[in-house]
This record gives structure tokens, C-alpha cells and sequence, in this order.
């Protein structure tokens, strides 16, 4: 499989696979069954069993042995009428397990213009053309001929682009080039790289136009800011603090895995509080950037014809994996069911998912989070809706605050992910409201359309 285009199939109520585009038929075939005939791809069997007695889509990143060697994909499976539908992206040669998709790169794969799966040693394996933005367009060529390129002479990423400061020997360390900025022959843009590792089985390469990357206004457009306002900190800063803090975590993982020679493993556990302090405090960083766009006057979002329903289901498809882990169902809205909304898709799913990683993280074990949603041409709406103890009408009123946290500590969190998905919901014309009382309820409106 040399592609990471979709790869579609359909399963029949005893979990026999139906209908398969050729790349799924011939994985089936090469496992030892038939078409049609019961799935025979074991992960994405058990995949298909969970959906069908559920009735919840679900996405997983699963893998297969395919003729002796070892694949994994990125699977989605939903109900489809009495069978279940499958989709699989994100193909590549795969070591053991392959972690799931964190909430925020999941934002990032729906508008990265290319993406790239790498292996081991950066090297490109397969490249998806996918950016359709009209904005993009008049990169089409250039990003195609960088597309194959890679595809002809097999090479590392990087070497076929112009970094930008940097000037060291080719591959480093992911983490010193994860974020890094660079020019693409044939395009006036600057572009931008991130990348999100799978263990052993290598990485996904996302390219991004540096606007979309970091939506933050061109510096020479805004008036000099001095502390104690935090528009210095998220523009200036956190550009300049995300290569060092890569650095000092690419080093701590090297002394944790003991790739630089032996060492006691007292010293190792240091080094892996290091790596995870460093994540920690990039994550903080990454927050302060958000924050720093959200609240400067120049801060526009791109609205757009969306589907609330659409994207409350691919929100619950990438925390199904976290959610199963806590033993918390996610009941997303039905499929074929349509909202249509005005918004920007990426900062909606942006919200979602912050709504959702935090009625997974404080909603009881074994409780279930429910997504509804509805509206008309005027406004439409979604909501999150968890089991878990609630807010009091003295806590519903402080939540949205700037770094509130309502006395939690030890989490992870910033207390500055509600504040951003509210600006950034009535940046967009709508709002973001919670109801006090037992199971905390969380509402997204934005400006409704008349269904297409």
C-alpha cells in the first residue's frame, strides 16, 4: 500500500466484509479469507464486533501482518444501516503498538495540505495530497512536485526543502524538527512541519501553510506589547521556546532509552521526569500561543458551511480510544444525523475536543458522555453532557475564567482551555455556556443555515 488516501469497506450484519475498494479486498484475501467472506483482518474483526454491539463509531489505530511484514492504519468503523461501515487511512509499516492520536494533532490532520507517513529513520514511505483549501490552490503545483519528489528518491524529509535556521546535518532528532519552518521549491509561502510520532513504526509528516500552523497575526502588523500582557509571552516567546524545550526532551528521551550507553536506572527515571516535565511545559507554552491569537484585536476566524453533527462524531471517533480506557461510553449523535452550522471546521473541532478531554477527565469511571445536538436556520447547537459531579451555580460562573481551575491541581491542565473555546465560539458569532446542576452540561452555539 503506497497511498494514505481513505480505503473504504462494508461489513453486513455477521461481520462479513461485503464490499472492499481493492487495497482492502487484496489485505483480506492475503490474510486468508474471502471476498466476501468474515473479516479476517483480526484487529479490525474485533473493531467491527465492538461497533455493531455498541452502535457507536469508533476510530483506532490498529495493525495486521501482511505477508510477514508488519502494517498499521488508522481505522474508523461506524453503524451503516444493518452493517457497519469502515474506513481506513494512514497505512505504514509498523513496529508494536502504535499509540493514539492526541486531541490537539487530530486538528491538525483535517488541514495539513500534505501528509507524509515516515519510518524510523524519516525517510518518506507514502504521501496524501491533501490540502483542498481554495486558499491553497495556487500551490498545487509545488506541493505536488515536493510529493513526488519524496516518492521518487526515497528521501529524508527534510532534504528536500529549505529549513529555515537551521543549518545542521540531516536527520535530526524529530522533536528539533517538529514545528520547524521552511520554504518549498516553487512556492512564495513559508510552510511548516509537525510531526507526531508512532513508536517503532515512525511518524506522520504534516505540512502546513504557516498561517494555518500559527494563526497568529503578522508581527509587523501589531503595536509592541509589554508584560505584565501576555500577547509578548504567546507570540514572541512561544515561537522561540518550543525548539529548546524539544531539545531538552529529544535529550532526556535519549538518556531514558539509553541510546547514548548504559546507564543505572535510577538515572533513567530522572531523565523520564525530564522528558515529561518538558511536555508538560510545551503543552503550556502551546496554550499561551492560543491564547495570545485568540485575544489579539486582529483575531478573525474563517467561517464556513459545517455540519455540528458531522463534527461532534469525528470528535467522539478520535477520544473513543481514551474513553474506553476509563471505562466511559461516548454516545456521539446518530449517524446521518445533520446540523448545519456556520463556523471554522478546525477551531469547532478544536472546542469539541477540548470539551470532550474534560468530561473523559472528570467524569467518573464507567459513566457515559453524551453528545446531542440541533437547531434551525437561526442558530444550531451541541452539547456535551457527562455524569460526573456537576459545577454549583458559584463555579458555572467562574469556569470560563482566564487560568481557573476551580481548585484542581496535579491534572495537567492550564485552566486556560474553556476560556479559549468561549472566544473562540463568540468569535465566531455564537457562544459557549454551561448549566450548573449535577452532570456538567457544556453548550456550543453558533450561527445556523438552511441544510443544503
Amino acid at each position: 500500500m503506497s497511498r494514505v488516501t481513505p480505503v473504504r469497506g462494508l461489513c453486513d450484519n455477521a461481520d462479513r466484509l461485503v464490499e472492499a475498494d481493492a487495497a482492502l479486498a487484496g489485505l483480506q484475501v492475503r490474510c486468508g479469507g474471502d471476498m466476501p467472506g468474515t473479516l479476517a483482518v483480526p484487529a479490525l474483526l474485533t473493531l467491527v464486533r465492538r461497533v455493531r454491539a455498541s452502535g457507536v463509531a469508533q476510530l483506532r489505530q490498529l495493525g495486521a501482518v501482511d505477508e510477514g511484514k508488519m502494517i498499521a492504519f488508522l481505522a474508523y468503523a461506524a453503524p451503516d444501516g444493518q452493517g457497519t461501515r469502515i474506513e481506513l487511512t494512514q497505512w505504514r509499516l509498523a513496529g508494536d503498538a502504535v499509540a493514539d492520536i492526541a486531541p490537539d494533532d487530530a486538528v491538525l490532520y483535517q488541514i495539513a495540505a500534505i501528509h507524509a507517513v515516515l519510518g524510523a529513520d524519516q525517510r518518506v514511505l507514502a504521501v496524501d495530497l491533501r490540502g483542498d483549501d481554495a486558499d491553497l490552490a495556487g500551490e498545487a503545483a509545488a506541493l505536488s512536485a515536493l510529493a513526488e519528489r519524496w516518492q521518487r528518491e526515497g528521501l529524508v524529509w527534510s532534504a528536500a526543502v529549505d529549513l529555515i535556521g537551521v543549518a545542521h546535518r540531516q536527520p535530526l532528532h524529530w522533536r528539533l524538527l517538529d514545528d520547524v519552518a521552511f520554504h518549498i521549491a516553487g512556492s512564495a509561502r513559508t510552510w511548516r512541519a509537525r510531526i507526531v510520532p508512532h513508536g517503532d513504526a515512525g511518524f506522520d509528516l504534516l505540512i502546513l501553510a504557516d498561517a494555518l500552523a500559527d494563526p497568529r497575526p503578522p508581527a509587523q502588523e501589531i503595536a509592541p506589547v509589554t508584560l505584565p500582557g501576555n500577547r509578548l509571552i504567546g507570540r514572541d516567546l512561544a515561537p522561540a521556546l518550543r525548539q529548546p524545550i524539544n531539545r531538552i526532551i529529544a535529550n532526556a528521551e535519549t538518556i531514558r532509552t539509553r541510546l547514548a550507553g548504559p546507564i543505572a536506572d535510577a538515572y533513567a527515571g530522572y531523565a523520564a521526569d525530564i522528558a515529561e516535565a518538558g511536555r508538560h511545559l510545551l503543552s503550556l507554552v502551546e496554550d499561551l500561543a492560543d491564547l495570545d491569537a485568540v485575544e489579539a484585536p486582529e483575531f478573525s476566524p474563517a467561517p464556513d458551511r459545517i455540519d455540528l453533527a458531522d463534527c461532534a462524531r469525528r470528535a467522539a471517533g478520535i477520544l473513543a480510544m481514551r474513553a474506553q480506557e476509563r471505562g466511559i461510553t461516548l454516545v456521539p449523535p446518530a449517524e446521518g444525523t445533520q446540523v448545519p452550522a456556520t463556523g471554522e471546521f478546525r477551531r469547532v473541532l478544536q472546542i469539541l475536543l477540548n470539551l470532550l478531554t474534560n468530561a473523559i477527565r472528570y467524569s467518573p469511571q464507567h459513566s457515559t458522555v453524551t453528545i446531542e445536538c440541533g437547531g434551525d436556520t437561526a442558530q444550531a447547537w451541541v452539547a456535551v453532557h457527562d455524569q460526573g459531579a456537576g459545577l454549583d451555580h458559584e463555579q458555572a460562573a467562574r469556569v470560563f475564567e482566564k487560568f481557573e481551575r476551580l481548585g484542581r491541581s496535579g491534572d495537567g491542565g492550564s485552566g486556560l482551555g474553556l476560556y479559549i473555546s468561549r472566544r473562540l465560539a463568540r468569535a465566531m458569532g455564537g457562544d459557549l455556556t454551561v448549566a450548573p446542576g449535577p452532570g456538567a452540561r457544556f453548550e456550543l452555539s453558533l450561527p445556523g443555515r438552511a441544510a443544503a
